[in-house]
């Protein structure tokens, strides 16, 4: 009920739309999303990082808003109506939202979005598997240039997460992708640029 007793906080302007990223991180990620045409988040949450997504990006691009937002006890998901309206407030470009996981999506949208993808923002199922599915699903999209930022992907003092299978992964597959050069970090957030062909 906790999720229940959130949204009714929000829905009466009580409460703001939840995140768990930093605002250096959100800052970082406008910043590289600024300009850009195609963007894909993966893990949309409430829609706060979505909404500096799509108020940094060209004015006629779109955003691919990926999360499966299963649905809860009550047969509804908060999240998705958060989100929803949250992400509606901004008035750029246009979004596209895809109830999947990062995987899945990547497998359908594969054919229409190869080598087009300007920005991929992962913030989905932080596990081993999670990640990997969604870095092997989504980083052959992204053209020469383009830019994939990874939440959660570095262990940090003040969240200290070096266990997690996205820090792991990272570290251990990510970072030794060939295809990509990391270009900065900020806080647990790593950012990516792929190399010319």
């Amino acid at each position: 009920m906790i999720n229940l007793k959130h949204f009714l906080r929000w829905r009466f302007g009580l409460a703001d739309a939840e995140t768990q990223t930093t605002a250096d991180e959100r800052d970082a990620i406008a910043r590289h999303a600024a300009g850009k045409r195609c963007l894909v988040e993966i893990g949309v949450w409430h829609g706060v990082t979505t909404c500096r997504i799509r108020a940094a990006m060209a004015s006629d691009g779109v955003v691919y808003a990926v999360d499966p937002y299963p649905i809860g006890r009550l047969r509804f998901s908060f999240q998705l109506r958060i989100a929803h309206a949250e992400v509606a407030r901004i008035p750029n470009g246009r979004v596209e939202w895809i109830r999947k996981t990062g995987e899945f999506a990547a497998r359908d949208l594969s054919p229409k979005l190869d080598g087009e993808v300007d920005f991929v923002f992962i913030d989905g199922d932080h596990s081993w598997e999670g990640l990997k599915g969604d870095w092997e699903g989504w980083s052959p999209l992204v053209k020469p240039g383009g830019i994939i930022s990874l939440h959660d992907s570095i262990s940090t003092r003040l969240r200290p997460i070096h266990e997690a299978g996205s820090v792991r992964y990272t570290q251990d597959m990510i970072r030794r992708d060939p295809r990509f050069q990391v270009i900065e970090e900020v806080d647990s957030l790593t950012i990516l640029h792929r190399l010319p062909v």
